[in-house]
This record gives C-alpha cells, structure tokens and sequence, in this order.
C-alpha cells in the first residue's frame, strides 16, 4: 500500500503556541488600553482561528465582540503575528517523528486555522517548515476548520492515497468527521472535553509513538 498522507494541525498538535499568542494578543490589548489576559484565558481560545480570537479576546475585556474595535485588534493582531514567533515551541519528538515518518515514505502537510503567514514563520521559527510539502492557513481557502474543504484540498495536493488527520482539539475531531478521515488524537494540546468524548481512531501522548501508529494503521 501507498505510504499515508498525514496531515497535521498546528497549534496545540506540532506546537506549543499558546505562549506566543498570549504575549501578542496583551501587546494588541495593551495598545488599546485593555487590561492583560491570563495564559489559560487565550489558550482556551485557541483553534478557531483569528477572528473568533479577536471576539474572545473583546469579550473577555469586557468590549462588544463585534463592534468597532473588532477591525483595530484584528490587523494589530496578524501584523504582529507574522514577527513576534517568540514562545512558539514543538512539543517533545514533534521533529524526530516527521522525519522518520517522511524517511517511511509518509506525505506530510499541515491545515490549521492560524493564516498561512504567521503559521509558516512559526514553523520557521521551530525549525519545521522543510519537513512539510504544504501548508494551508485559515485564509487559504473561503472556509476554515471545521469545515472539511480544507483537508479535501490538502489531501488533493498531496497525490491522493491513504491518509490520516492528526489534531489536538474538538475543532480537528469535528474536521475529521466531516471530512471521513481517520482522526489520530494528541491528547497533550488544547482540548477541554475528554478525551472519550472526542471521535477518534487512535489517541496518543507521546510523538515517539506516531510513527508506529501510522506504519501498523489499521485501515
């Protein structure tokens, strides 16, 4: 059988982003006057993307989520994004695993709802990029995760084939769903449910165990 393609999420999956997400989103909400945030205040609002960060993180300041300085935090916020990769950081044998999957044959590309530039200067900043054909950001396409045209094409580019979806959250569970692909759950990212209440092929904590999982699949 042909090698897999693994696509894979970002945040919360291959990388621990919360740290950098928080320090930009209390720089942007400093800027505007607004007081800072806690750490597990924006982690919990990672994964749907920048706009629904930008409504959390008005919400949770006490400003109208969809009012007039909706736009004002949502350029500060990318601008500064695409820069200040400080506090991004894989998670433990996050690079070893894509190597010995890419050296097994495995196709390997990322979907995340993170837009495409800041995602990649992340993965830059990591020391990930190389490893992947692609990349495909929340303002890739017209829709994001969980919406499953983002996997489709993804999937697409990479010739087709088995393939398999890694994520960390409730969003990927549900992405995988809609797109009717096996789901593969790291359980150390940013969920808030169960693990047992999240659908999914096989759960995993550790990246030294991925490529075992993804070489005896069971398809």
């Amino acid at each position: 059988m042909k090698a897999p393609a693994v696509i894979f999420d970002l945040d919360g999956t291959l990388i621990d982003s919360a740290p950098a997400i928080f320090a930009v989103s209390n720089a942007v909400l400093a800027g505007l006057g607004l007081p800072a945030l806690t750490l597990p205040q924006v982690r919990s609002f990672v994964g749907k993307g920048v706009p629904n960060l930008v409504r959390q993180l008005l919400a949770a300041s006490g400003e109208d989520p969809d009012g007039p300085l909706f736009e004002r935090v949502e350029t500060a916020l990318v601008a500064r994004y695409e820069t200040e990769v400080e506090g991004n950081a894989p998670y433990p044998g996050v690079a070893d695993a894509l190597v010995r999957l890419a050296a097994g044959g495995c196709r390997l590309a990322v979907c995340t709802n993170k837009p495409l530039r800041p995602a990649e200067a992340a993965l830059a900043h990591v020391g990930l990029r190389d490893v992947f054909d692609h990349v495909l950001g929340g303002d890739s396409l017209p829709t994001r995760k969980p919406d499953p045209a983002m996997l489709h094409a993804s999937h697409a580019r990479l010739g087709g084939g088995p393939m398999i979806y890694v994520g960390d959250s409730e969003i990927d569970a549900e992405t995988a769903v809609n797109a009717r692909v096996p789901f593969v759950l790291y359980t150390e990212g940013y969920r808030k449910a169960p693990v047992s209440a999240l659908p999914h092929r096989v759960a995993f904590s550790d990246f030294a165990m991925l490529p075992g999982i993804v070489e005896n699949f069971a398809w």
